[in-house]
């Protein structure tokens, strides 16, 4: 129960700060967002028509596609997803008559990054706010085509729609809006303390490894190779590290092997001990290294 309400608080939480972020800083710089709330945007532009009965009106069809394909809980969420946006949407329509912020590049970058935080929300509780996210999600389930590879598309047409009523100038402040919200967005999805896998290929992986371990204090582990040209097997090193450590595994690599193969890649989340939970306790004892003898 207590799970349920934490997720639609924070579904309502999200839609609240998404109809601030295009009321505040969208709708008086004629900037669009992406999905349905862009086309109840252009409603709103051409027509006058209020933004939430237009994203409510626009969402009925989507929803009874989400009631015939998705499961039951995903329908249920995004039945009250739409509701929350379209009345978040009308609701703090009154800040729309406020121009806040004057320099249009700062209204982008500042609507950008409200609003991605409140998608950011939403992400995190695997919500959905209907539109797009509901084609996508469809679409997804049966071929297998991403569900921002669809918003993707859906917004590039809206803006190729937009050019003839606006011209190209509010359209390319979109574009920088759509930029910044999605760098906010996956930010506060994943988290900022980013991560770094490291892979090291190395004839003193044991040494590179045991340095590791005592210096930086993470975890490794070996994963056995072979290599295709010599047929060689070799042990490579893996370790997932804090970006703020990565200067210090790249020192102990150098030093102890200035010809080792090393592989840097970006990490979205971890989850674990060492990372979310603590690195010592009774089932996690500190690794014995066998002596060397000369």
């Amino acid at each position: 129960m207590k799970k349920k309400l934490y997720h639609y608080a924070m579904v309502t939480l999200a839609c609240a700060i998404m109809g601030i972020a295009m009321n505040t800083f969208y709708m008086p710089n004629k900037m669009l967002s992406g999905g349905i709330g862009g086309v109840a945007v252009l409603a709103y532009y051409v027509a006058g028509l209020p933004m939430g009965a237009t994203s409510l009106i626009c969402n009925v069809p989507l929803f009874f596609l989400a009631y015939k394909y998705m499961d039951r809980e995903y329908t249920i969420s995004a039945l009250y997803g739409i509701i929350a946006f379209s009345v978040s949407l009308d609701f703090f329509h009154f800040l729309s008559t406020y121009t806040v912020v004057h320099d249009k590049l700062l209204a982008c970058i500042a609507g950008g990054v409200l609003y991605g935080i409140g998608a950011a929300c939403m992400y995190r509780v695997g919500g959905s706010s209907g539109g797009t996210d509901i084609i996508g999600a469809i679409i997804q389930k049966n071929y297998s085509i991403s569900i921002s590879t669809t918003g993707f598309a859906f917004n590039i047409c809206l803006l190729l729609a937009s050019v003839s009523l606006f011209g190209i100038e509010p359209v390319l402040y979109t574009l920088l809006t759509f930029f910044v919200m999605t760098k906010t967005c996956n930010a506060f999805t994943t988290g900022f303390d980013y991560k770094k896998k490291v892979i090291i290929i190395s004839e003193h992986h044991e040494e590179i490894a045991e340095a590791i371990i005592k210096i930086v204090g993470r975890g490794v582990t070996y994963i056995s190779g072979e290599g295709c040209f010599t047929h060689r097997h070799r042990e490579l090193v893996f370790v997932v590290i804090k970006l703020t450590q990565l200067a210090k595994v790249r020192s102990i690599v150098r030093e102890i092997d200035p010809s080792a193969f090393m592989i840097i890649s970006d990490v979205n989340d971890v989850f674990g001990r060492g990372f979310t939970l603590k690195p010592s306790g009774p089932n996690f004892p500190r690794p014995k290294f066998p002596e060397k003898h000369e």
